[in-house]
């Protein structure tokens, strides 16, 4: 291990196998405690914190200014079926059929309904009968729910809009750990400013979580990788971890599945140096254990969860009509400007082609072409934040050469940019 300073020490850059980490001053760290993991609350998780609150306003915003459609009532009506009465029909899982399009997407979308309708009728005993929420029976149905609970819509959409916060927060601890917390900041301010992003998130549908799932399950790899290097009491917690990745982007779009699989073993065939052969059993454990996840989503029922494999819920194409109408739109000015910019420094700079900038990108292009053609998804989705990712990593190296203040002078007017668009296509977004 060879360390290195750049920009007179204010950032350390160690390279570790393919890698090149960087990390905060040692300084600006206690000392008693720097070599223990534990969660801080600094100054750039500050920072961190707020892009994030921005994105939830731009969401809760979007939200409230919504109404319900009939595909929130479909989700709502099978969500809460899932939960509340599974197998409703003979020889179907729910009165919506065998869910084969997502089924994480309509559980995480009834849940809420569920657990809300149950707090309701507890505190309805201690309520007199004229002041009763739920007028009703046994049974609701989601058109009642409508007319008895005024927050169904806030209620069912925001386990998605969660979701969208994860995976923005997923993506600064991968950025800040790699490229430093400005290469964080660049990734996550252009995430929390996506249009695509904030469209995902305010809508019940299983892109957002396939997204999540997708990528931290490469990089949740990339980390089983490294661990393998060192003793195996390290390799358990990180190989759990990467099974419940895999199990969320299958349980999302079961084509995730394979399309997260080959990708991680690809990324930890090129880091894991000398355990080559152990890869392969490590991603065959997390694939095993991500099909029995979403066999649990499907409440163990064999007749579900087989209709998921007898549809065309796999089926995977390639074109290049949703990355050319992705960077087209004014909305994603910002992202466009600086993946062009990203690609013309990573040509450029020499010292940004290493595994840590060339993987994101090479995942991103692997990803952009996929459409899926047996039900509705948006794979495009899933490689943005790699591409951000990439885009991070290739600013930080350009904060760091000759004219670092300029490259953060233009890399903060690109983020504004972004953010204008951003929030003036809002309204668009209803």
């Amino acid at each position: 291990m060879a360390g290195s300073v750049y920009g007179q020490g204010l950032v350390r850059v160690k390279q570790v196998g393919p890698f090149r980490l960087k990390a905060v001053p040692p300084q600006a760290m206690t000392l008693r405690f720097s070599r223990i993991r534990r969660f801080h609350f600094n100054l750039p998780q500050r920072i961190a914190a707020g892009f994030l609150v921005l994105f939830l306003i731009q969401g809760f915003w979007l939200i409230d200014h919504q109404t319900l459609t009939d595909r929130d009532y479909q989700y709502a009506r099978c969500g809460r079926e899932m939960w509340e009465r599974p197998e409703a029909l003979t020889g179907y899982y729910t009165t919506c059929g065998n869910i084969h399009d997502g089924v994480l997407g309509y559980r995480l979308a009834g849940l809420p309904l569920t657990l809300n309708l149950l707090v309701e009728r507890g505190l309805d005993l201690l309520r007199k009968p004229e002041d009763k929420i739920v007028q009703t029976g046994d049974e609701v149905s989601t058109w009642e729910l409508r007319h008895q609970l005024t927050h169904v819509l806030l209620l069912e959409r925001t386990p998605f809009l969660m979701a969208g916060a994860l995976l923005g927060a997923g993506l600064w601890w991968v950025t800040r750990r790699l490229y430093g917390n400005l290469g964080g900041y660049t990734a996550l301010s252009l995430y929390c400013f996506s249009p695509a992003v904030l469209k995902a998130c305010v809508a019940p549908n299983a892109e957002v979580l396939a997204a999540l799932g997708v990528y931290g399950g490469v990089y949740t790899c990339i980390g089983v990788a490294h661990a393998m290097q060192g003793p195996r009491r390290k390799w358990r917690p990180r190989i759990m971890l990467l099974t419940a990745a895999f199990g969320m982007a299958a349980a999302s779009h079961i084509a995730s599945l394979p399309v997260v699989a080959l990708l991680g073993l690809a990324a930890m065939i090129w880091v894991a140096e000398g355990r080559r052969s152990q890869v392969f059993p490590v991603v065959l454990v997390a694939v095993a254990g991500a099909l029995l996840l979403v066999f649990a989503c499907y409440g163990f029922s064999p007749d579900a969860f087989s209709y998921v494999f007898r549809s065309a819920a796999g089926f995977l194409w390639v074109s290049v009509d949703p990355a050319r109408r992705f960077f087209s739109a004014l909305s994603n000015a910002g992202i466009t400007v600086a993946a062009s910019a990203a690609v013309v420094l990573y040509i450029g700079l020499r010292k940004s082609r290493y595994f840590g900038n060339t993987a994101p990108l090479l995942f991103s292009l692997l990803l952009m072409p996929l459409v899926m053609t047996g039900v509705p998804g948006s794979p495009l989705l899933w490689a943005l934040p790699f591409l951000l990712t990439f885009i991070g990593g290739v600013f930080a190296d350009g904060y760091e050469g000759p004219r670092g203040r300029l490259a953060m002078a233009a890399a903060g007017a690109i983020v504004l940019l972004q953010a204008v668009f951003c929030v003036f296509s809002l309204p668009g977004l209803l």
